[in-house]
């Protein structure tokens, strides 16, 4: 059994505490250890002046920093195709399409835990490794790599690392699973890190202030048009500013009077409409799911789970029906604003059997 100083891992550093913290934890273990950041994007490319988010020029300078504080190589590994292609393209498919993209979870799956592991690999490296609040247990009972959630609650992460198969697993090391996000600070601000205090970032790295139609009309050249505002009923009831802006579930911002609350239940993309109702017609009973991953195999027949729809949002009791390459899943009571182009992530306790990305709902 090779020992930690044996092995080689090449450590994600975003610029933050968290990636940095890994960094320091499994050098200080005998993990012979490497830093590299993901050069994502350039601000110039995006249309933006200046960003506070993750993936900037700062951020890598951050990192830098901190792993030469540790005494680790460092590296800035290039990636901006690869993210323009897989992440940031993605997103704007999956927006002009009606739904409501999750890139965060697109670029663990497409960047992180592929582009980056086959060049780790291919370089020679055993693992590589992450600040992500997750844990990864091998079962030897089974024999199989299982991915569970973090200790600290408020932070767990183990829903945007659904898409991870056995094989990714066996190369992934998550040293914060184990710990709260204070002690992780508490941490960094012993060893003087420069980003110990630096706030986690919030918001989608290349649409910083949140306006994604002000992204999208500069990623495509696309201008959007303003169209009609529905009632359930199909009756039109005003104007909207352009479907792309409005999400199902959004009460503000619409702009619409009413003297009862509306919410955007629904939106059709080709006929540039937005539908309003009440909040009870929020509620989805049922959901379908495709491009799904089963982390340990596909169940033979319906299961028992809980399941989430959004980040961080609570969990509730489910039942799967795998479907050719998908699934059904059947909500115990309906859940509010399921969205389709979000990922629904399946548990049984704090163990992750997998998810898939929401394509339609029903009552």
């Amino acid at each position: 059994m090779p020992t930690a100083t044996d092995l080689s891992v090449l450590v994600a550093m975003s610029g933050g505490v968290d990636s940095s913290v890994a960094a320091f934890l499994l050098s200080k273990e005998g993990y012979c250890c490497e830093g590299t950041t993901m050069r994502l994007y350039r601000t110039t490319e995006l249309g933006v002046k200046s960003l506070r988010t993750c993936c900037t020029q700062s951020d890598i300078n951050d990192a830098a920093q901190v792993a030469a504080d540790i005494g680790i190589p460092f590296e800035v590994t290039e990636m901006t195709a690869d993210f323009r292609s897989c992440v940031i393209d993605r997103f704007a498919q999956v927006y002009l399409s009606g739904g409501t993209p999750n890139p965060c979870i697109d670029c663990n799956s497409y960047m992180k835990f592929d582009r980056l592991l086959v060049l780790a690999i291919e370089r020679g490296f055993d693992y590589i490794a992450t600040g992500h609040y997750a844990q990864v247990i091998y079962d030897e009972s089974t024999g199989k790599y299982l991915l569970k959630k973090g200790l600290d609650q408020s932070k767990d992460q183990s829903y945007v690392l659904y898409m991870l198969g056995q094989e990714q697993l066996s190369h992934l090391l998550l040293p914060l699973g184990g710990l709260h996000k204070t002690e992780v600070r508490a941490i960094a601000e012993e060893q003087g890190f420069v980003n110990a205090r630096k706030r986690d970032s919030q918001d989608i790295c290349f649409v910083p202030d949140g306006d994604y139609a002000r992204f999208l009309e500069h990623h495509t050249g696309r201008h959007f048009e303003e169209g009609d505002l529905l009632d359930t009923a199909g009756n039109v009831i005003g104007k909207h500013k352009g479907a792309v802006r409005y999400t199902v579930g959004q009460r503000k911002g619409i702009g619409y009077s009413s003297d009862r609350p509306l919410y955007v239940v629904s939106k059709d993309m080709e006929k540039n409409t937005v539908t309003l109702g009440e909040e009870r017609e929020l509620y989805s009973g049922t959901l379908y799911a495709e491009e799904v991953n089963w982390i340990c195999g596909e169940p033979s027949a319906p299961l028992r789970v809980t399941a989430m729809t959004r980040y961080r949002s609570r969990l509730c009791p489910a039942t799967v029906y795998p479907e050719g390459e998908g699934f059904k899943l059947k909500f115990d009571e309906p859940q509010r604003a399921v969205t389709p182009g979000q990922a629904v992530v399946l548990y049984d306790g704090d163990t992750v059997l997998g998810g898939g990305t929401i394509s339609k709902t029903e009552k």
